[in-house]
């Protein structure tokens, strides 16, 4: 994974409470395993009409809009529990997701994947979807250090909760192997203590 520090960038808001993993990515697009290629389907059914044709009005086919983090109603994540939602994000370009509340298992899945999603207040998401619709160009930062997101040029600002493990793994770019190899000096030694006193 790529190492996560601190990201500058504009948004997309998709004011919408309760989206759920079948409609990040439907269900009959889940026969890979391999990560690649999900972003295609991210939305389809929102995206695209029944035809085939471009759906204009979703947020996400709009000229206006662009970046690398997606700004969602709350509840974001919520169903099954389809480790491919967070693939898709990721495929499409998205470094993070902004939401009142996530459902526990995509939260899982994101960090697992790369993917920061970043809980703000209610206040605080209704805010930034002020700020974007007012000014597409506005840019959120969010540092994963400080654990920070502000809007340029604005004080502004929340802190937001990651879980220590995951925020190490993050920052480094480790998944979960990597982070063990890192340890791998510290269990010989422990293995050998472990010989030395048997």
């Amino acid at each position: 994974m790529e190492k996560f520090k601190t990201i500058s960038s504009r948004a997309i808001p998709l004011a919408i409470e309760n989206i759920d993993t079948d409609q990040i990515i439907p269900a009959r697009f889940l026969k890979s395993t391999d990560k690649e290629g999900f972003g295609e389907h991210l939305f389809k059914d929102w995206r695209h009409h029944r035809n085939g044709s471009i759906n204009s009005d979703f947020v996400l086919n709009s000229p206006i809009f662009s970046g690398s983090i997606l700004v969602a109603g709350t509840n974001f994540g919520c169903g099954s529990s389809r480790e491919h939602a967070a693939w898709a994000l990721c495929d499409y370009g998205f470094k993070v997701v902004i939401s009142s509340f996530f459902a526990d298992i995509f939260k899982g899945n994101a960090l697992n994947n790369g993917l920061l999603p970043v809980q703000v207040s209610e206040e605080y998401l209704k805010y930034l979807f002020q700020k974007i619709n007012e000014n597409s160009d506005t840019k959120i930062i969010v540092d994963l250090k400080k654990q920070t997101i502000a809007i340029e040029n604005s004080d502004l600002q929340e802190t937001f909760d990651i879980d220590p493990y995951k925020k190490t793994c993050l920052m480094n770019g480790y998944d979960d192997i990597d982070y063990l190899l890192t340890k791998l000096p510290n269990i010989k030694e422990f293995e050998t203590n472990k010989l030395r006193f048997a």
